[in-house]
């Protein structure tokens, strides 16, 4: 299999996204005139299933497929039939779930695809084992991906703990809810973000930045051992005993000592990591940096009983967060790395007016979704037209995403890297 049939596994990622951009505008349309036949329930468990398993997933799924493993490895048929079966699924929850929501079809459809990751795990670090990444240039990365492998397994507990749950009558009930938070939490602390810092060293040792390797190391093992204890900090709506406020307050203050460490490894090679990218994706990665950086401090202020109570009460916030962490952080990163890597460009006009429009609009309504949730906690009220206002600025979501999709299936080219620097380390370490 070539870069270029690759590459269309990227493209198939993309265009789920923007399914799920129109998706979404819908739904903030029924908040401005409600469509008589839809269900905005049934169809908040599409879009949401159609972002983390239709792109999110697909796209990390290529990242790690095509830059981890050898050539031999990776062209094995059996991550194809991976990838093309877990987009029939994904398929299926489209079209179940804004139907049935929670119904026979639609969880056959995200049962399988629970199985598909499973398969893919194995597969996965079967051959890294073959390829003894753990041992070679890539040994810090990997770390990162074999611990984004474990925590999207582990993720899957969630899921399979809602059929005993819902058979048992406690549908709705705070253990629901947790078993749902389970698996969020889960999903982009721990699979979508550790997959992300994974490809980030990645491109460090590939392209042999000398960061500091016991500055990677000890930022790994507090990412790592804080990931675990900060679910409590998802389960604080319930009002649990202090010690659980306790230990989930320790587990997110030590995720801001892990920024910190990463902040001071990032410092002493920050124009060398920068040198990398061209200017879009550039500007792109700091954006994802600094929605790294805010959600890392916002998860510390949802320890104080208060903050934790207050994001409850005004789902506002939680909305904006979830958005910031799987939209700012995860996704930009992604745009940044593979356009890094010449399989996203931003050469074309309209990629770069799509894009321009998709980051004016993420902005636009990440700013209204936390101005208007910090008007209910001030006791001001309701934004004059919020909902309108916020229609208003979603259509440039889809529009944008649309626009970039067309851009990059219009090129037909795959260059190895946009960096100039990146180009000349490329030549040098191959």
């Amino acid at each position: 299999m070539n870069i270029q049939s690759k590459r269309n596994w990227l493209l198939v990622a993309l265009f789920n996204l923007v399914v799920v951009a129109f998706l979404g505008l819908l739904l903030r349309w029924m908040f401005v005139a409600p469509v008589a036949g839809i269900n905005y329930k049934y169809l908040l468990h599409g879009h949401s299933h159609v972002a983390l398993l239709g792109w999110l997933y697909s796209a990390v799924f290529v990242a790690l497929v095509a830059f981890f493993l050898p050539p031999a490895l990776q062209q094995k048929k059996t991550y194809t039939w991976q990838f093309w079966l877990s987009q029939g699924t994904v398929l299926g929850m489209l079209l179940s779930f804004p139907v049935q929501g929670y119904g026979p079809v639609s969880i056959f459809f995200s049962t399988a695809h629970i199985l598909m990751s499973y398969w893919f795990t194995y597969q996965f670090l079967k051959d890294g084992k073959a390829a003894q990444l753990g041992q070679g240039k890539h040994q810090q990365s990997y770390a990162f991906v074999k611990a984004a492998l474990f925590f999207l397994v582990l993720s899957s507990l969630g899921p399979w703990a809602m059929g005993p749950i819902m058979a048992t009558g406690q549908s709705g009930s705070e253990l629901y809810f947790n078993a749902i938070y389970f698996y969020l939490h889960f999903q982009y602390n721990g699979w979508f973000t550790f997959a992300v810092l994974g490809l980030l060293f990645w491109l460090l040792e590939q392209y042999k930045v000398n960061f500091s390797v016991k500055y990677g190391r000890l930022f790994f093992r507090l990412m790592f051992w804080s990931c675990l204890p900060a679910y409590l900090l998802s389960v604080l709506w319930i009002k649990p005993a202090a010690v659980v406020y306790a230990v989930g307050g320790a587990a997110a203050l030590a995720q801001v000592v892990a920024l910190v460490v990463l902040l001071l490894l990032v410092n002493s090679i920050s124009k060398q990591v920068l040198a990398l990218f061209s200017n879009w994706s550039r500007f792109i990665l700091v954006l994802a940096g600094m929605a790294f950086t805010a959600k890392i401090l916002m998860q510390l202020t949802t320890g104080i009983p208060y903050m934790a109570d207050l994001a409850y009460r005004l789902r506002f916030f939680i909305i904006g967060y979830l958005h910031l962490v799987l939209i700012g952080f995860v996704s930009m990163f992604l745009f940044a790395f593979f356009a890094q890597q010449g399989w996203l460009s931003f050469k074309q006009g309209m990629s770069r007016w799509g894009m321009g429009f998709f980051l004016a609009a993420f902005a636009g309504t990440e700013a209204l979704l936390f101005l208007q949730g910090i008007f209910f906690w001030l006791g001001v009220g309701a934004i004059p037209a919020y909902h309108k206002l916020l229609f208003g600025l979603s259509i440039c979501l889809p529009v944008g995403i649309l626009l970039f999709f067309v851009a990059q299936v219009w090129r037909k080219e795959v260059y190895i890297s946009e960096g100039k620097a990146a180009k000349e380390l490329q030549h040098q370490t191959s």
